[in-house]
């Protein structure tokens, strides 16, 4: 819980740092955050959160940063959100999938459309990987926006960790205003899409991913497609590995994804079998499909925030169980705007009690706040 001294939102601790900024940037309020790691061998900010700080600087105008000397303790007063044409270096230690999150959150508010280019690690183990971000947050975000003309998202080299070499292109238009959604049915799962990618590695191991991933898939339905991405020579990065990103489409367009990676070189892991890095992937799709909801259970913080966002109009959102990561969310939320969501169980239909469809739901209302971009420029 956040206290308040001056206008100035105080918080503690090293926990959903990146929330604390975008909800910052977005309303405006300054935030001081205390006691970052202070217990720690290594106390302060970890290198990651610097280069995230630094993100945040070139894409604002005018924002205030304070770091203490042991980076225990963190000062951020928001400047003018600009976008522009960007190029950043993103942190190994963290896949760009962290850095794309924020972006994915603030770029539709800024002055000038953002046209960024991010360099590092396309896929590791902890973070959503662009191709997640490709499949499955891009068509939220495409809900909220009046006419998606400009939205783009485009893996130019893919890069495993630990040393990356990855580079990623992402443009997003601006909006004076977004709309409101009303997503409540999410529909049956009518096809599978999925992309398999292995670099620096031999080219036989995508086809052993496949195989085995839709060998899981074809024991349920018959629409089953898995590319295959072969980067070579420069466009594969710096360290070798492989993995698979596969996506559930549903007859209202709802998607759901899941992700599988190998082990990273030199992490004192044993290597990867492909083939269990294929099943492990959906068997993941198919604990998301069993989550359900209308959105997947990565992005339900993105949609949360656009539907604060919105015009004063009635959002409806039906989601599967709120993750930690949203419930917190919604807290911050209501620290920062003072918004609040109507949370109620979702009641199951007689089919749906019928055909036993996956965990329960969680319908979440709200009323916009109606927020304007002041900032975008007369067209």
């Amino acid at each position: 819980m956040a206290s308040t001294k001056d206008s100035v939102l105080i918080f503690k601790g090293s926990n959903y740092l990146r929330q604390r900024l975008v909800l910052s940037t977005l309303s405006g309020k300054p935030v001081r955050i205390k006691e970052i790691r202070s217990q720690d061998d290594e106390p302060g900010l970890r290198e990651h959160e610097v280069n995230l700080i630094r993100l945040l600087d070139k894409i604002t105008n005018g924002s205030r940063i304070e770091v203490s000397e042991t980076g225990t303790s963190l000062y951020y007063q928001p400047g003018l959100l600009y976008g522009g044409t960007v190029n950043h270096e993103c942190c190994k230690e963290k896949a760009i999938g962290y850095y794309l999150e924020v972006l994915v959150a603030l770029g539709p508010f800024c002055k000038k459309a953002l046209h960024i280019t991010l360099k590092g690690v396309t896929n590791n183990q902890n973070d959503p990987s662009v191709d997640i971000f490709l499949s499955s947050a891009i068509p939220i975000v495409k809900r909220f926006l009046v006419v998606d003309n400009g939205l783009e998202l485009k893996i130019t080299k893919r890069g495993m960790a630990p040393e990356g070499g990855g580079e990623v292109l992402f443009k997003c238009p601006v909006r004076r205003n977004i709309k409101p959604i009303q997503l409540v049915d999410q529909g049956k799962v009518k096809r599978i899409r999925g992309i398999v990618y292995a670099v620096r590695v031999s080219p036989t191991i995508s086809n052993r991913l496949v195989d085995a991933a839709k060998g899981v898939f074809l024991q349920f339905i018959p629409d089953v497609y898995i590319y295959t991405d072969h980067h070579r020579g420069s466009m594969s990065g710096k360290s070798p590995g492989f993995g698979i990103a596969v996506v559930a489409e549903t007859t209202t367009g709802v998607f759901y994804s899941a992700e599988a990676v190998s082990n990273p070189s030199g992490s004192g892991s044993p290597p990867s079998v492909p083939e269990d890095v294929g099943k492990e992937a959906a068997f993941l799709l198919m604990e998301e499909i069993y989550r359900g909801g209308c959105v997947d259970s990565v992005f339900q913080s993105v949609a949360s925030l656009f539907m604060t966002m919105a015009p004063k109009d009635i959002s409806k959102c039906l989601m599967g169980p709120l993750s930690p990561y949203t419930i917190q969310f919604l807290r911050h939320l209501r620290e920062f705007f003072g918004h609040t969501f109507k949370l109620e169980s979702h009641k199951k239909s007689k089919e749906e009690e019928e055909l036993n469809t996956g965990a329960s739901k969680v319908l979440i209302t709200c009323l916009g706040i109606g927020f304007t971009n002041l900032s975008k420029r007369a067209a």
